[in-house]
């Protein structure tokens, strides 16, 4: 079974669709209500919900190595610079969700492109 997906507040709604016509499962922020919450609190929701946190916000990259510097859990962030292509993203979000474990939507730090 494919991991599930949380998409940071300001992806582009063309990468969601995309992954959403493949079949996978794919939750936004804006869906979820949580739009106005910090970058901490939307990663920690992320983690609740045991999906993995797609974000083009490199503010999450600092929130992450302070998780782990710190040795707190959290959700596996998957991050792309925001001049990456939306097809580029698709690609290897595919890729990832197609082959991540329930132990690699834990406590990881992925870049796109792969």
């Amino acid at each position: 079974m494919p991991a599930a997906l949380y998409m940071d507040v300001h992806v582009p709604l063309s990468i969601t669709r995309a992954l959403r016509r493949k079949g996978f499962d794919v939750l936004t922020a804006q869906d979820d209500g949580t739009t106005r919450l910090l970058d901490p609190d939307l990663l920690d929701r992320a983690s609740v919900l045991g999906r993995m946190l797609f974000t083009q916000d490199e503010d999450f990259l600092a929130e992450v190595v302070h998780r782990q510097r710190a040795g707190r859990q959290h959700a596996s962030v998957i991050y792309a610079h925001q001049f990456e292509s939306i097809g580029s993203c698709v690609r290897d979000l595919e890729i990832i969700l197609e082959t991540a474990t329930g132990e690699d939507s834990r406590n990881h730090l992925l870049h796109i492109p792969l």
